[in-house]
């Protein structure tokens, strides 16, 4: 497939983010957005999302329990 040069400006944060991931992943940063692109355009990301705020939302009690189990007791006080 023949490729296509894009050029962008993003802020210098934005760059080094997207350089760190890209090299976390053994990618290329042409073929780190790439990927980014593809999985946008064909809706994974969106569907990734959804699948994560439904188990949120089904297992939030059990989420809350463990928050609740690591709180020190009420009126408790540190010595």
């Amino acid at each position: 497939m023949a490729k296509t040069q894009l050029g962008a400006r993003v802020d210098e944060d934005v760059a080094e983010l997207a350089k760190k991931r890209a090299a976390d992943l053994g990618l290329s940063i042409g073929d780190y957005l790439a990927r980014l692109v593809q999985d946008d355009a064909s809706g994974l990301r969106a569907r990734a999302v959804d699948a994560a705020a439904r188990f949120l939302a089904e297992h939030q009690a059990v989420f809350d329990e463990a928050e609740e189990a690591q709180q020190p007791p009420r009126g408790a006080r540190a010595a």
